[in-house]
């Protein structure tokens, strides 16, 4: 049976929402594993949820340690803030 391409988009419904979330996180710690084995890789993997959770994945060290207390809660707006603020110098 061939499964025909799926339509990224976002999930209405929060429950399935959330199940989908889990499902692709757990795939993609998976993904991340098997890069770091094969390609003897160091690999770091932060997910923020849309409730607030944070997620990580390193495939050096236990996750979870000292170092993810500095990562504000909503980092995106700092990210962009930074990489806009770099353009401006440079440009």
């Amino acid at each position: 049976m061939v499964k025909g391409k799926i339509v990224i988009r976002k999930i209405n419904c929060s429950k399935s929402r959330q199940v989908t979330f889990f499902k692709r996180r757990t795939g993609l710690f998976k993904k991340a594993k098997e890069l770091s084995i094969l390609c003897d890789a160091e690999i770091g993997l932060i997910i923020f949820s849309c409730t607030g959770k944070v997620y990580d994945f390193a495939s050096t060290r236990p996750p979870g340690g000292p170092w993810l207390a500095w990562v504000p809660i909503s980092p995106l707006p700092l990210f962009l803030r930074v990489k806009l603020g770099e353009r401006k110098e440079s440009g």
